[in-house]
């Protein structure tokens, strides 16, 4: 891959500039839109409401809304050519905010050159700025050349109905899109040793859910009588922990990981860059030594699990519950011979698959992924750009199959200590990367 020429980050805003925007950012994190399976705060999503009219009056007046489920919400702005459509997501519901922050983690205050509280990475600012440039595009008159979608959750945190709503709206009405743009990646520090620059990381892919209970039975007879360490519980602890220290999962290169290490590869320090520029050569032995590397490199390259809700029943029988992560369903099936193999010497069964989610990737080739990514290297001139597969999920997941160009980024600028305040304390990000977000939906929408 051909090396860009990266640029030095440069200041784009004013102070003034960066005050304005963040002030207006604050009104949004002051409303706690927590999300839980417990309970829902009307008031504080009813609050965002009203804040979002008020922030965008021109937006509010001239899109076509529509709310779905307790409060998820979608924003049309019609096109010239009402046949093509693009798409904007970021969700406005946040996990709650526990433990002692710096600033009350709902106060939106400005200090240190930051705006803190819980939303500010995950996602309030990449909702605000996406309003914000649709604001100030239709404030000078501006028609999009097609219709113009924002999609925003109430309940993407704890994967809620409210994205599922809308699909089934969108599917019902045969709409398509030339690209849809979620949360996922960033333009983050250097994700391995030997990168000197900052990445943009533009997700193409995110891993599928595959969730089975397993059972181990208690002995016919009396639970009193079970032989010493053959017992469902320990049955059950001993496979755990033979799969945890095996890891039985196929690890290769997929097409978006090798993406991923040719796009970084420019930016490397020799020998790596030589190593990753030729990955037809070591793509066998980069499978078995970027584990050492990278974790998050490392689940990128297939198959991971997690085991939970460890259940003893009365009649002593154990189940387990085990959490897939997985590429795609033809190297998960492989990975679940192997994985049943190792449960078949401790006398443990398949009791049932709670969940069974897959999600098709991104094409590199489209014609809305290109686009997409010029603009990301336009605005972050100063980063090297890569697509990546996501461990996590995004509410995008449920439209992978209305584009073959549904891209998980969030044009926002954040160090590994903000990175690290997702869901966590201390949540915050810098009043220059506010700003770059509002640029940058401005130069993807304008240019479109």
């Amino acid at each position: 891959m051909k090396k860009r020429t990266l640029v030095e980050k440069k200041e784009i805003a004013s102070q003034k500039e960066k005050e304005y925007y963040c002030q207006r950012l604050t009104k949004m994190i002051q409303c706690q839109t927590v999300s839980s399976k417990v309970e829902f705060p009307v008031e504080e999503f009813l609050k965002l409401r009203t804040v979002i009219a008020e922030l965008f009056p021109t937006v509010s007046e001239k899109a076509q809304i529509q709310y779905f489920g307790e409060d998820c919400y979608v924003y049309c702005i019609q096109g010239k050519d009402t046949t093509k459509n693009v798409m904007l997501m970021s969700h406005h519901d946040v996990v709650a905010a526990e433990g002692e922050w710096k600033y009350s983690p709902f106060s939106g205050i400005i200090a240190d050159d930051c705006i803190w509280g819980r939303g500010t990475v995950d996602t309030k600012t990449p909702l605000f700025a996406e309003f914000s440039a649709l604001e100030e595009l239709l404030l000078g008159n501006w028609i999009p050349p097609c219709n113009v979608y924002l999609v925003s959750s109430h309940n993407e945190e704890i994967a809620g109905n409210g994205v599922p709503l809308v699909l089934k709206w969108l599917e019902e009405t045969g709409k398509t899109f030339e690209w849809i743009l979620d949360e996922g990646g960033a333009v983050i520090d250097p994700p391995m040793s030997g990168i000197s620059c900052k990445c943009a990381m533009l997700a193409v892919h995110e891993k599928g859910r595959y969730t089975v209970r397993m059972k181990a039975k208690q002995a016919a007879g009396h639970s009193s009588l079970t032989k010493q360490g053959n017992s469902p519980a320990v049955r059950i602890a001993n496979f755990i922990t033979k799969v945890e220290k095996e890891q039985p999962f196929l690890r290769k290169m997929h097409p978006e990981v090798k993406a991923m290490f040719e796009g970084l590869a420019p930016y490397m320090n020799f020998p790596m860059r030589f190593v990753f520029k030729n990955m037809w050569c070591f793509s066998g032995i980069l499978t078995r030594i970027i584990p050492s590397l990278n974790a998050s490199a490392d689940s990128m390259l297939g198959t991971t699990c997690t085991f939970k809700n460890i259940n003893s029943a009365s009649n002593g029988d154990c189940t387990v519950e085990v959490f897939f992560r997985c590429i795609n369903e033809e190297d998960l099936q492989k990975d679940l011979g192997m994985f049943y193999q190792i449960a078949k010497e401790y006398d443990i069964e398949l009791e049932e698959v709670v969940e069974n989610e897959y999600h098709k990737p991104a094409s590199l080739t489209s014609k809305g992924y290109q686009y997409i990514k010029s603009i990301v290297e336009k605005e972050f001139d100063y980063a090297a750009c890569a697509a990546f597969i996501l461990p996590a999920g995004t509410d995008a997941r449920h439209f992978s199959n209305l584009s073959d160009a549904v891209i998980r980024f969030a044009p926002i600028d954040i160090n590994n200590q903000q990175y690290g305040s997702v869901h966590n304390m201390d949540e915050n990000i810098g009043t220059d990367a506010v700003v770059r977000a509002v640029k940058f939906y401005r130069e993807l929408l304008k240019n479109i």
